[in-house]
């Protein structure tokens, strides 16, 4: 972690907030490195953060069974993995009403017609979880009252130029410079 200002004692207590921040929120093994410039006689906040690697989407057919009764004109979802039951029911909820799915028991869902399509809808994305969880810490870092803000994340760096004035090509082009030195490893 780098936080650079000229203010060695401001330097020290952004470092501070950070770190407990990430404690917080439960962030530190996922994110490999962040970097961090802050002046405050010209406001400016720009903060950059690698995430590592995350698992791969989790879909329907990963966590569950679908299988259709023509004679009954009903799907079936067994769930295979109970951790992922409250997503199932979310995604599901959004699609069709309450009443639309009956579910007899913890590890069974019901729903009439042929709905074996579901089978590939994403039930879980690590990777859009934890870019939620780093945006969340990001505006917690923020300084108060800076609300221009400039979203330069790419991938799996997660980047904001922030401050209380018009936003100038100098503190971009130090955003970018951050996400060169992150994909670099410096």
């Amino acid at each position: 972690m780098l936080v650079e200002c000229y203010d060695e004692r401001g330097a020290e207590v952004y470092e501070i907030i950070i770190k407990q921040i990430f404690q917080d929120l439960v962030l530190g093994a996922s994110v490999d490195d962040l970097k961090a410039y802050v002046n405050p006689d010209d406001p400016v906040f720009v903060l950059a953060i690698k995430m590592r690697k995350t698992s791969n989407v989790i879909k329907f057919e990963d966590v569950a069974n679908l299988t259709y009764d023509k004679a009954g004109d009903v799907t079936t979802i067994l769930i295979d993995n109970e951790n992922y039951l409250p997503n199932i029911l979310k995604i599901l909820w959004m699609q069709f009403s309450r009443d639309e799915i009956y579910q007899p028991n913890r590890y069974q869902l019901e729903i009439k017609g042929d709905h074996t399509k579901l089978e590939s809808v994403v039930v879980d994305d690590p990777h859009s979880n934890l870019q939620r969880r780093i945006y969340d810490a990001i505006f917690r870092i923020l300084p108060e009252g800076f609300k221009n803000i400039k979203d330069l994340s790419t991938k799996d760096i997660i980047t904001v130029v922030a401050t209380d004035e018009l936003i100038k090509d100098e503190w971009i082009e130090k955003a970018h410079e951050f996400i060169d030195e992150l994909n670099r490893g410096m």
